[in-house]
C-alpha cells in the first residue's frame, strides 16, 4: 500500500529522530569544551547540507522567516550540547522534549489556534514531570544543565515552526544555522587541536549523521506534516538517547529523573495517540493546518 504524503513526512521525521538519538552518546564520548563539539559537528554538517543543496539544485533563500528558523536551530544545537555536559543525557533530551508544550503555547499565542482541553491537560502533566527533573537537579547538582535543556525545548519548538512561517525555507534555515554555529565554535575547536583520532572521528560522525543526514530527513518531513505531529513523532529520541548512553557510556539515571521522564514522555505519547484517534488521516491535513495557523 502506497504511503500518503503525510505518512511519508512522518516517516522522514521518525528517521531523523533515530539519527538525533546519537547525540547524547557522541557528546559524552568527546572530551572537549561543549562549544568545540558543537562547532565541529556543525562545520561537518555544513558540508553535508551544502552538498545536498547543490545536488538537489535547491535555491537558497534568505528572509525574515528563514533567519528566525536559523536562530532557533542555532540556539537549540548549542544549548543542547552545553546541557549534555552539565547534566545527564537523559535529563537533557527529555527536557528538550518539552518542545510540544511550548509549541502548543506558541500556536495559540501567535497563530491564533486555541488550545484544546487535551492540550491544556498535557501541558499540566508535562509541567509535573519537569518538576521532578528540577528536584533531581537540586539533589545532584545539575540544575544549570536542566535549565539550559528546558530553554532548548522552547527554541526547539521554534524549529518545528520553520515550515509554518510565510516565506520559510527549512533547508536554508538549517544551512545558515550550521554555518553560524560552526563559526561560533571554531575558536573553541582550535584550542582542542591536535587531538586523538577517537574524538575527531566521533565529531565527524555527529556532523554527518546526527546533524547532516538527520536534518535532511527532518526538513523533508516538515514539508508534509504539521508542527505538532512532527514534534511528537520525535518521541523515540528521549527513549533511545539515554539507552545508548547507559549501554556504551555507563551513565545511569536517578529514580527521580526516571519518574519525570516517564511522566513527560508518557503524557506526550498519550496526547499523540489520542489526537490520532480523534482526527481522521487526510493527506491535505498538514497544509490545511498551516493555512489556519496563518
Amino acid at each position: 500500500m502506497a504511503l500518503t504524503s503525510e505518512q511519508k513526512g512522518t516517516l522522514y521525521v521518525f528517521m531523523a529522530a533515530l539519527l538525533f538519538s546519537l547525540g547524547g552518546l557522541g557528546i559524552k564520548l568527546i572530551p572537549w569544551h561543549p562549544l568545540a563539539i558543537n562547532g565541529a559537528r556543525n562545520l561537518v554538517a555544513t558540508a553535508v547540507i551544502f552538498a545536498y543543496v547543490r545536488g538537489s539544485r535547491h535555491r537558497l533563500v534568505v528572509n525574515r522567516a528563514v533567519l528566525i528558523g536559523a536562530a532557533c536551530m542555532c540556539l537549540t544545537t548549542t544549548l543542547y550540547v552545553v546541557a549534555n555536559k552539565l547534566t545527564t543525557a537523559a535529563n537533557a533530551i527529555v527536557l528538550q522534549f518539552t518542545a510540544p508544550v511550548f509549541l502548543i503555547f506558541i500556536m495559540g499565542s501567535f497563530f491564533k489556534q486555541r488550545p484544546t482541553r487535551d492540550d491544556v491537560v498535557t501541558c499540566g502533566v508535562v509541567l509535573v514531570g519537569i518538576a521532578f527533573f528540577f528536584v533531581d537537579g537540586l539533589q545532584a547538582g545539575g540544575m544549570l544543565g536542566n535549565l539550559l535543556a528546558l530553554v532548548s525545548g522552547a527554541t526547539y519548538a521554534g524549529v518545528f515552526l520553520i515550515n509554518a512561517l510565510e516565506g520559510s525555507d527549512p533547508i536554508s534555515s538549517v544551512l545558515i544555522a550550521q554555518v553560524v554555529s560552526g563559526l561560533v565554535g571554531l575558536p573553541f575547536l582550535l584550542r582542542e587541536l591536535p587531538t586523538a583520532p577517537g574524538p575527531t572521528a566521533a565529531a565527524v560522525a555527529l556532523g554527518v549523521f546526527q546533524l547532516g543526514l538527520a536534518y535532511i530527513f527532518f526538513t523533508r518531513g516538515l514539508m508534509h506534516t504539521s508542527p505538532v505531529t512532527a514534534s511528537l513523532t520525535t518521541g523515540v529520541e528521549p527513549i533511545l538517547n539515554p539507552v545508548l548512553v547507559a549501554l556504551f557510556y555507563k551513565e545511569t539515571i536517578t529514580l527521580t529523573a526516571l519518574a519525570g521522564a516517564l511522566i513527560v514522555v508518557g503524557a506526550i505519547v498519550a496526547y499523540n495517540i489520542n489526537k490520532a484517534r480523534k482526527a481522521p488521516v487526510q493527506e491535505s491535513a498538514p497544509a490545511t493546518e498551516m493555512e489556519e495557523a496563518r
